[in-house]
């Protein structure tokens, strides 16, 4: 026996490596090495396993619903010792992703259909894009968010009525694996995702829209943005902690979104609150500048058509409706491609910012419409909701959720008749990898998004500069009547 095992480089080969060698000469692929390799050397795991046959099977046949069973066993056993709630466990990901820099497209798509949500996986093997597989990066929050969800996590309780959410102070309400069995664990998935950690304020600087025909492949339009966010409770990092002293409409958080151009839309300025109290009416603004005057943003259209886009304002950030106005679902666990990345090894479009040494995420696929990023591989919590309203356009949503991050990297929109209606996605840079001055705050950072209208073959792709933990922001910028100021 060879003195190097050829699956990691320096350890000695042994028993396990004549068993692997078997299954390469049984099925003729040797791809999934590490797989079988991480799986005889993790007791637990291997305790699982009916028998060595069935385990073969598994890791090197191309029976999907065999591996599928093995992915299922990795999820729920290959936790390392010790690992708290935002550690990721690199032996499992090195074991089941296919290699960093491995391009998945129409030709081989039919190989990682595990890895890849089904109906994106059906429109790469037509050619609609390829991706390529990035190196696994470790999210992890800001230790001031960690501390409290060690502090505090499992405290935050749901209530008997409608939007109760009790008893959260900060980190994660919520922490640990979800339960099947649980029947509110997707509740408490989307309360997860509402107070995941993503600073205590943030700024967008430069922000572009771009509006495509996918039919003619054509750009149609590029509207450009402003846009800030500020934590008015159950802050982490910046002063004052845990809340602002001021705060006379009851918010958690609030963004705040202003067109810049083109000049039909210009001025146009937006302010959104996410309450509180998750029963109250839900608050937001909307400067017109045609009018001249501010006005009330409708729960009704919060699900229109924004500006002309294929985003409605109930798809920011994931989801920006009350938790209350869906029925959720947790539907499982899963090992899953996403669009996380670190910037530093995207190739980047040639539009730089103004005032920042950046570049802008590009575009590639079809008609430019997807981030042209690296997808890793990620454990995430599948969550399904779907409207209580009669009158909605939406039938339900399905959200990828970055186990790590709570963050909803991909989703999908259905229409009333349940048909795929959208893709939405948002491609996060790991901020080690991005500007200086957001190095260490533990932010993911969203530089790119795209929202996909598969019926109407249409798509509003995103390219922003985020800034993390401003200190400059505001609170004064998040008053209704500061949308006209300057706007007349």
């Amino acid at each position: 026996m060879s003195a190097d095992s050829g699956i990691y480089p320096g350890r000695r080969a042994g028993p396990t490596d004549a068993f692997i060698d078997d299954g390469i000469a049984d099925f003729g692929l040797a791809s999934n090495k590490k797989v079988l390799f991480f799986v005889l050397n993790s007791p637990l795991i291997l305790s699982t396993i009916v028998s060595l046959s069935t385990l073969k099977r598994a890791i090197f046949g191309r029976d999907l619903r065999a591996r599928c069973a093995l992915w299922v066993t990795l999820v729920l056993v290959a936790t390392p010792a010790g690992a708290d709630e935002f550690d990721i466990d690199f032996a499992a990901l090195a074991a089941l992703a296919p290699p960093t820099g491995t391009i998945i497209g129409a030709d081989n798509v039919a190989l990682y259909l595990d890895l890849i949500d089904p109906d994106l996986a059906a429109h790469i093997a037509q050619g609609w894009l390829a991706i390529t597989v990035g190196a696994p990066l470790s999210f992890r929050p800001h230790e001031a968010y960690v501390a409290a969800t060690e502090q505090y996590g499992g405290q935050a309780q749901l209530g008997t009525e409608a939007g109760e959410f009790l008893n959260y102070i900060a980190g994660r309400p919520f922490p640990g694996i979800p339960s099947v069995d649980d029947v509110r664990a997707g509740e408490k998935l989307a309360w997860n995702m509402r107070y995941g950690y993503s600073g205590d304020s943030a700024q967008i600087p430069e922000m572009y829209w771009y509006y495509i025909d996918m039919r003619s492949q054509k750009l149609e339009r590029v509207l450009e943005f402003v846009a800030s966010q500020m934590r008015f409770k159950h802050r982490h990092v910046l002063k004052p902690i845990p809340e602002l002293d001021k705060n006379p409409y009851d918010v958690f958080n609030a963004i705040t979104l202003e067109a810049l151009a083109p000049g039909d839309v210009a001025k146009t300025k937006l302010l959104i609150f996410y309450n509180s109290d998750d029963s109250q009416v839900e608050q937001g603004w909307m400067y017109v500048p045609l009018l001249r005057r501010v006005r009330r943003v409708a729960t009704t259209t919060r699900t229109d058509s924004f500006l002309g886009s294929d985003i409605m304002i109930e798809d920011f950030l994931g989801y920006s409706g009350r938790i209350m106005d869906m029925d959720w679902e947790y539907k499982g666990t899963r090992y899953v491609l996403l669009p996380m990345y670190s910037h530093a090894d995207i190739v980047p479009s040639d539009k730089k910012a103004r005032k920042y040494d950046y570049h802008f995420v590009g575009f590639h696929g079809h008609s430019g419409c997807f981030p042209n990023v690296s997808w890793q591989l990620r454990k995430t919590y599948i969550l399904e909701g779907r409207p209580k309203r009669d009158n909605h356009p939406v039938g339900r949503r399905y959200f990828y959720i970055d186990a790590q991050t709570m963050f909803p990297v991909f989703g999908k929109i259905y229409d009333r008749a349940d048909v795929l209606w959208k893709y939405a996605m948002g491609g996060l840079a790991h901020p080690d990898t991005h500007l200086e001055s957001n190095r260490g705050s533990g932010v993911p950072m969203l530089d790119s998004s795209a929202v996909i209208d598969i019926q109407n073959m249409h798509c509003t792709a995103l390219q922003m500069l985020t800034l993390a933990n401003v200190k400059k922001v505001k609170r004064r910028e998040f008053e209704p009547s500061s949308l006209n100021v300057g706007a007349r």
